[in-house]
């Protein structure tokens, strides 16, 4: 039963600006979160120096997985379940509580002072906590921007918000790159006074003006859901770890076991949702045609873009940027320089777009972005490995631009969809989708590459090495180490080769080492091996990119349901709750809405 809570403000009561006071602080919320979420990728080099930890070391693999990847899965478990609670307890409340947990979390990752495995398994965990902090902002921030804001103006407002959250993630990336080598502990402290700020204002100025959700806690759901989801994403997380002399794990029985349990427990978790009278997911939304085909697009769209970042960096780290001219521990800090032109596409294209789609709905734009991306796709599997970056950086301006103006119509559209009091679940049910299929994302894009990696690299490193002086023996046991390890070395900023070799370099006639390790050995001899990973990556983000399309086309115009038009019509006069009962009765039945519940497509 919807209900307002004690000391619950509406609209009116709050004024004409509070939506702008809420846009700003979540949008401040959302950029914190996702630039800490990448602001690792870049930094992790020197975090492992400054720890004492080899991160290429066999033992060592799942810390460097781990410290990348924690915070994105424990935000795909819990986003739902803190969405769930910003329904019950109020959004404003649950926000706030996430800005205080994110903000405690930076403060403990910035003052590690231990060194060894024992640094790593803190850094890990203040990580997965920091990452619940990150599960209520981004679970509550998009339920907060719909009670504010008008429905001709949500588009706008969300898409700025998800300006914040696109281009927060490739901000980390440059700051990440300048603030590292200067003290790695400065990459979470930089977020701090951000935090402070943003919890005390949002402490003060925030106000759940939604309607709650009178419900218990959904147990049993919550905890299949958690269980099931976990075993999926840890299992793709060891899926890409070398395992018993193979490049990959996908044939451990652990993994193979994590697979199948994780989704025998999601099907229990379904049977569960089907029977509880307070579901976690309630999947009556999915009744709605607008949320169900955006949800899937949305999911789509992530699976196609979520590993590219990754992709993008391993290519201008390990092979590009050391052709042209630049060190191997040069080469995180300009990757993310150089990856900027996507963000500005992104920029350029998402606040448009939410604007554009305000006034004619999402369909077309979210539609043609998905089109668009795709297209970039395609352009980039008939790119040289070793391009011209003016055409690699237009790529990249075109699909910021795609990826933007699929991003902010789609979000808008599917929050717009919900009734008001099921905005939290909603937004949760959503940003699980999201990044759970950024991490499965992420667990393709390798795969792929490293299959293409491993049926040819070990052959080519073998006789080049040979070639230049290194003995068979050893030149055949570098060669038969497992190809994420290479990866994973560029990804890190190493001269793979000096890496790999070790204390062998040493004993080679000198000019034969400095040009095995130079800037150029290792990116020839990766070339070939690499474009054919990387082909079969693109085609399978093609292929999503297009399913995206399709989805965005069949949950149509995006317009809202479960909102009348007198309600539109007094929330932007601002006079919202003062609608004559019959206006709202009316409009509600003919959108198919009854009791604030969807009982039709719309």
């Amino acid at each position: 039963m919807a209900r307002r809570g004690a000391g619950q403000k509406t609209l009116s009561e709050l004024g004409p600006h509070y939506k702008w006071l809420a846009l700003s602080n979540t949008t401040l919320g959302l950029l914190i979160a996702t630039i800490n979420s990448s602001i690792v990728l870049i930094a992790m080099p020197d975090i492992f120096k400054g720890i004492g930890v080899d991160p290429l070391n066999a033992g060592n693999t799942s810390y460097l997985l781990w410290l990348m990847m924690g915070f994105l899965v424990v935000t795909a478990v819990l986003v739902v379940t803190f969405g769930r609670l910003g329904d019950m307890y109020g959004r404003a409340r649950m926000y706030n509580l996430g800005f205080l947990i994110f903000t405690v979390s930076s403060i403990m990752l910035a003052v590690t002072w231990m060194s060894g495995d024992a640094a790593a398994l803190w850094l890990i965990g203040w990580r997965i906590v920091q990452g619940v902090g990150g599960a209520f902002l981004m679970a509550n921030s998009s339920a907060i921007l719909t009670d504010a804001f008008p429905a001709n103006q949500r588009g706008m407002a969300l898409g700025i918000n998800g300006v914040a959250a696109i281009a927060g993630s490739f901000l980390g990336l440059v700051i990440g790159g300048v603030l590292a080598p200067v003290n790695w502990h400065w990459i979470f402290l930089v977020s701090v006074p951000f935090g402070v700020i943003g919890t005390v204002w949002a402490y003060l100025k925030l106000h759940d003006t939604g309607e709650r959700q009178a419900a218990k806690m959904d147990w049993g759901g919550n905890i299949t859901f958690a269980v099931g989801l976990i075993a999926i994403l840890v299992a793709i997380t060891y899926g890409i770890q070398p395992y018993d002399g193979l490049s990959m794990g996908w044939t451990n029985p652990w993994v193979i076991g994590a697979l199948a349990g994780g989704v025998l427990v999601l099907a229990w978790f379904v049977a569960i949702e089907r029977r509880s009278a307070n579901p976690l997911f309630d999947l009556s939304l999915f009744k709605i045609k607008a949320f169900t085909w955006g949800n899937v697009a949305n999911l789509m769209a992530s699976l196609g873009r979520g590993g590219l970042q990754f992709i993008l960096i391993i290519w201008l780290q390990g092979i590009w940027l050391p052709q042209h001219g630049y060190s191997f521990e040069e080469t995180p800090l300009w990757a993310g320089i150089y990856m900027v032109p996507m963000t500005v596409g992104f920029l350029l294209a998402a606040p448009l777009s939410g604007v554009l789609s305000d006034r004619i709905g999402a369909r077309g734009l979210a539609t043609g972005g998905m089109v668009i991306t795709a297209g970039t796709f395609l352009a980039l599997t008939i790119l040289p490995v070793n391009f011209d970056y003016v055409v690699f950086a237009v790529l990249l301006v075109i699909n910021g631009i795609g990826m933007g103006m699929f991003s902010s119509p789609n979000r808008a559209a599917v929050m717009s969809s919900l009734p008001g009091n099921a905005r939290g679940a909603g937004a949760g049910m959503t940003a699980t989708f999201q990044n759970a299929a950024m991490v499965l994302s992420i667990g393709i894009f390798f795969s792929l590459i490293i299959a293409g990696l491993s049926t040819t690299l070990p052959g080519a490193m073998s006789t080049g090495l040979a070639a230049h002086g290194v003995p068979v023996a050893d030149a055949n046991q570098v060669a038969q180490l497992p190809a994420v390890a290479v990866l994973f070395a560029a990804f890190l900023g190493y001269n793979p080769i000096q890496h790999l070799l070790g204390p062998v370099v040493g004993q080679l006639p000198p000019g034969q080492a400095d040009f095995l390790t130079g800037r150029s050995f290792f990116p020839s001899l990766i070339t070939e091996p690499f474009a054919d990973g990387l082909h079969v990556a693109f085609w399978f983000a093609i292929a999503a990119c297009v399913i995206a399309a399709i989805a965005s086309w069949l949950a149509g115009s995006g317009r809202p349901a479960g909102e009348s038009v007198g309600e539109q019509l007094a929330a932007n006069s601002g006079e919202a709750g003062t609608i004559p009962a019959d206006l709202v009765g009316m409009s509600r039945a003919d959108k198919g809405v009854t009791a604030g519940r969807p009982v039709s497509g719309g």
